[in-house]
């Protein structure tokens, strides 16, 4: 199948979410930071643009049955004291939608309707049938510093992801070496990734009729050359022993967000490593589109023991521990150095206990 119809709702979804979150980036105060029983923060952007995904999805399709596996959840949003922030969520999403002149003349949005359309998103998933996946602000703390994030959805089918989609509003639209503090150049950011499986990856501007250009990982094979990404979080030792195993001279370019992916599916890195702190479980939605995009570009993304990703499961990644994307040619040599780095910490997990 080759989900043009799909392509096309979703692209237009994820397009008007990140204009949401733009809108509220600019404006962003601190006292406007949520912190979600996690201790992660969330924003109305996060809200608005779950809201406004599960919307536009549902208008465009027009599915018998629809199935939205996301992040957010209504719980705080229908506390008392809540009335006000819930207003403005709202008000951001009805105004996004009034900007698109297909949506004229809809009727008016409730703060109910859209907090239902939150809760569209309760789905868990699974092996069989149609499941959206979605981050509606992937990486909220550099979303909140003002750097990188990305708004990401993806199709699964049957448990394969088969469709991504991902905006990145501050990702220079010229490939080059990623830097998280390079933002000098405003007009020149906000790049719109997607793929379908078997039809490559391709990147066009947020804004603008651009036509989209195909995209593809980084032919360099010399690890003196080769950068790597993390993410803004607290340094990961293993990392830089994986660097140093490989060769890899520059420090590693910190980023949050699977704009991270995106970075490596147009060759601007060859590698970012994921290994997390014990006891972490990765979710689908922070994984999906990015895995479609950067392997439809012609890269690798797998665990330590080298095993494709697994979204067949529910919410939750079917792996064991840590998370690579590379490109092939240098799989081999990366997984090597992985092996090793978790051997010397006791940590190595088997091919086979990963099947």
């Amino acid at each position: 199948m080759s989900y043009e119809k799909e392509l096309a709702a979703a692209k237009k979804a994820v397009s008007l979410a990140a204009r949401l979150s733009q809108g509220v980036q600019k404006t962003l105060l601190q006292s406007e930071v949520w912190t979600k029983s996690d201790r992660s923060p969330v924003t109305a952007a996060d809200f608005g643009s779950q809201a406004l995904v599960s919307i536009v999805l549902e208008r465009e399709l027009k599915p018998e049955t629809f199935s939205l596996v996301a992040e957010e959840e209504t719980g705080e949003l229908r506390k008392e004291g809540s009335e006000v922030f819930l207003e403005g969520i709202t008000k951001l999403v009805k105004d996004t939608l009034a900007s698109e002149e297909s949506y004229a003349g809809s009727p008016p949005l409730s703060t109910e309707d859209v907090l239902r359309a939150i809760d569209s998103g309760k789905s868990e998933g699974g092996c069989s049938g149609y499941h959206w996946v979605l981050d509606p602000i992937d990486g909220t703390r550099g979303f909140v510093r003002g750097e990188q994030y990305a708004v990401g959805l993806a199709l699964l089918v049957d448990g394969k992801v088969v469709l991504g989609v991902m905006a990145c509003p501050n990702l220079p639209l010229a490939s080059s070496a990623v830097d998280e503090t390079d933002m000098s150049s405003q007009e020149n950011v906000g790049c719109l990734f997607f793929a379908t499986s078997g039809s490559g990856a391709y990147v066009q501007p947020l804004e603008g009729q651009s036509p989209p250009q195909k995209v593809g990982v980084s032919s360099n094979e010399n690890f003196e050359e080769a950068k790597f990404l993390e993410s803004c979080h607290k340094p990961i030792p293993i990392h830089s022993s994986i660097a140093k195993k490989l060769g890899i001279t520059a420090l590693p370019v910190r980023m949050d967000s699977q704009a991270k992916y995106a970075a490596v599916s147009r060759g601007d890195a060859e590698i970012y490593l994921r290994f997390t702190l014990s006891g972490h479980r990765e979710t689908i939605w922070d994984h999906a589109p990015g895995f479609i995009i950067t392997t439809e570009a012609g890269g690798v993304v797998c665990d330590a023991a080298g095993e494709c990703l697994d979204f067949s499961k529910g919410k939750y990644l079917a792996h064991k521990t840590g998370i690579i994307v590379t490109t092939t040619k240098l799989k081999p040599w990366v997984l090597k150095a992985v092996r090793e780095a978790m051997e010397e910490e006791g940590n190595f997990i088997s091919k086979t206990e990963c099947t």
